[in-house]
C-alpha cells in the first residue's frame, strides 16, 4: 500500500533514516572494535590487515623453532662444559701417576760406545757426535744387501712393529736417494714411527721405545763372505759401537731367559755356512713402574672418566637433538617463512663429537711416564676442542637469539601495522555516536512538526 507523505515529512523522515544506518553501523564498530569488518567496508585496507596478520602468524609459528635451538644449543654448552670438568679430572689422574713417580726406566737399547769414525777425514770444529752423524755406512763395513733391523714388541698386546733398512735398497726419509750415513738410517727409523733414534752427544747410536715394549736391534750380514761369515755380523755391530758376541742377564738371580723387566740380550747368530747370513741381535725389555698397583686404580679411574664423557655427550640432547654426540648431527634454524632457496634465511648448525674417541682420547692400561705423557698432550687437545666447539657454539646461540628478538620485534610491527588499517578509535566512535543520538532526536522532532504541519488542514475541516 502506497502513502502519500508531504515533501517535509518525506525529507525529515529520510533524516532519520540515514542517522539510524550510521548509528548502527557505529555501534558496529564499538563492538568489534573495528572500523573495517570485511571487504566492503575498505577492500584495501582490509586484504592489506589480513597479509600482515597472515605473516606475524606464520613468523609466530617459526618463533617456537627459534626457541627451541636456543634451548639445543644451551643444552648443547651445558654438556661441553661438563666434558671440560671431566677432561680436566682426567688430566688431574694422569698427573698423579707422574707425581707417582717409579715409572720405570723405559726401553732403550744404546751402545756402549762411540760410533766408529773410521775412514772420515774430520772437519774443524766437528764434534764426535757430529761426525758420528755423517760417518758412512760403507765405512763402518756394510755393503749392498747388509740388513739393519729395528723391531718393537707390545708388552701388553704383542703387537710386533718393525722398520729394515736394506743397505742400497732402502730409501732416505727424504726421497731422495738410498741410506747412506748414520743419519739416514736414524731419520728412517724415526720416520717409521717404530721407535726413536738418535746420536748422542758422546757419539753413540741410541734407540728407545716406549717403557710398555720390548725393543730389539738386528745387525745382518748377506754377503756370506766365506772368509768372514762368523765374524762379519759382530764387526758390523762394533761400528756402531755395540760389543762382539756376548749375552748379558740383568735380572737377580740370573736365570738366562732374558724376558725379566729391565733385562737386555745380546746374542749373535752365526751363518750355517759360508756366504750364508748371520746376525747380531740386541734386545730389552722394559722396566715396569715400581707402584704398578697404585697405578692401576688410577687406570681404572682414568677409563671410568672415560666412560663418563661418552654418557654426558649422549645425555647432552634437548628435544631429541644433539649436537655434542656425533659430528654427523645438524640443527637447522628457519629465520623467515620463506621455503625457495633464493629467499629463504636460515642458519645450518653443525654438531660436532665430543665423546671420547671424537676428541682422540682412548683407554690407558698402565699409565707409565711415557703413556701419562701422552695422553696429557691428548688431553690438552682435547680441551682445545671443546673450547673451539663451545666458542662456535656460543657464537651460534648468539646469532640465534638476536634473530629470536628480531623476529618479536618485526612480528609486533607487523600486528600494529595491520590493526592500525582496521581498528576503530572507540574514543571517536563514542563521539560519533553521541552525536548521532543527537541527531537522531532532533530529527524526530522534526518530524513530529512536519506532521503536525499537515494535520493543520484537517483541524479547517
Amino acid at each position: 500500500m502506497s502513502v502519500t507523505l508531504s515533501a517535509g515529512v518525506r525529507q525529515n523522515l529520510l533524516s532519520l533514516q540515514k542517522t539510524a544506518d550510521m548509528m548502527s553501523q557505529t555501534q558496529n564498530r564499538l563492538a568489534t572494535g573495528k572500523k573495517v569488518n570485511s571487504a566492503l567496508d575498505n577492500p584495501t585496507n582490509f586484504f592489506t590487515s589480513q597479509n600482515l596478520n597472515s605473516r606475524a602468524n606464520e613468523l609466530s609459528s617459526l618463533l617456537d623453532g627459534i626457541s627451541n635451538a636456543t634451548k639445543t644449543l644451551e643444552a648443547a654448552d651445558n654438556g661441553i662444559k661438563g666434558i671440560t670438568k671431566l677432561v680436566e679430572s682426567a688430566q688431574s689422574t694422569a698427573r698423579q701417576a707422574l707425581q707417582a713417580g717409579g715409572g720405570g726406566s723405559g726401553t732403550v737399547v744404546e751402545s756402549s760406545s762411540s760410533i766408529s769414525t773410521n775412514g772420515l777425514t774430520p772437519a774443524s770444529g766437528e764434534t764426535i757426535q757430529d761426525q758420528a752423524k755423517r760417518q758412512t755406512l760403507s765405512n763402518l763395513g756394510f755393503t749392498n744387501g747388509d740388513t739393519i733391523t729395528v723391531q718393537a714388541t707390545d708388552t701388553d698386546t704383542g703387537a710386533v712393529s718393525e722398520i729394515e733398512i736394506t743397505v742400497g735398497t732402502t730409501q732416505k726419509a727424504d726421497g731422495t736417494g738410498a741410506v747412506a750415513t748414520v743419519q739416514d738410517a736414524v731419520d728412517v727409523i724415526n720416520a717409521s714411527g717404530v721407535a726413536t733414534a738418535e746420536v748422542s752427544d758422546a757419539g753413540k747410536l741410541k734407540i728407545s721405545g716406549s717403557d710398555t715394549e720390548t725393543v730389539n736391534l738386528q745387525i745382518g750380514d748377506n754377503d756370506g763372505d766365506a772368509d768372514t761369515a762368523t765374524t762379519q755380523a759382530t764387526s758390523l755391530a762394533a761400528s756402531l759401537g755395540f760389543g762382539t758376541n756376548t749375552s748379558v742377564d740383568l735380572s737377580s738371580p740370573a736365570d738366562g731367559d732374558y724376558t725379566d723387566a729391565g733385562e737386555t740380550a745380546v746374542t749373535f747368530t752365526n751363518g750355517a755356512s759360508a756366504g750364508a747370513a748371520d746376525t747380531f741381535s740386541i734386545t730389552t725389555t722394559a722396566n715396569p713402574a715400581s707402584n704398578s698397583s697404585s697405578r692401576q686404580k688410577l687406570v681404572s679411574q682414568f677409563n671410568e672418566i672415560l666412560g663418563q664423557i661418552d654418557k654426558l655427550a649422549a645425555d647432552s640432547s634437548y628435544n631429541g637433538v644433539n649436537l655434542i654426540d656425533s659430528s654427523s648431527s645438524k640443527l637447522t634454524v628457519a629465520f623467515n617463512e620463506k621455503r625457495d632457496a633464493a629467499n629463504k634465511s636460515e642458519l645450518s648448525i653443525s654438531g660436532k663429537d665430543l665423546t671420547s674417541s671424537g676428541l682422540g682420547l682412548g683407554s690407558v692400561s698402565s699409565l707409565s711416564d711415557a703413556e701419562a705423557n701422552a695422553t696429557l698432550d691428548k688431553l690438552s687437545g682435547a680441551l682445545t676442542s671443546l673450547r673451539e666447539t663451545s666458542s662456535t657454539f656460543g657464537s651460534n646461540l648468539n646469532t640465534v637469539t638476536i634473530r629470536k628478538d628480531f623476529t618479536k620485534d618485526l612480528i609486533n610491527t607487523l600486528q600494529t601495522g595491520a590493526d592500525n588499517l582496521v581498528l576503530a578509535d572507540t574514543n571517536e566512535e563514542g563521539a560519533n555516536l553521541l552525536a548521532l543520538q543527537t541527531r537522531q532526536s532532533l530529527s524526530t522532532t522534526a518530524l513530529s512538526l512536519s506532521s503536525q504541519a499537515d494535520q493543520a488542514v484537517l483541524r479547517l475541516l
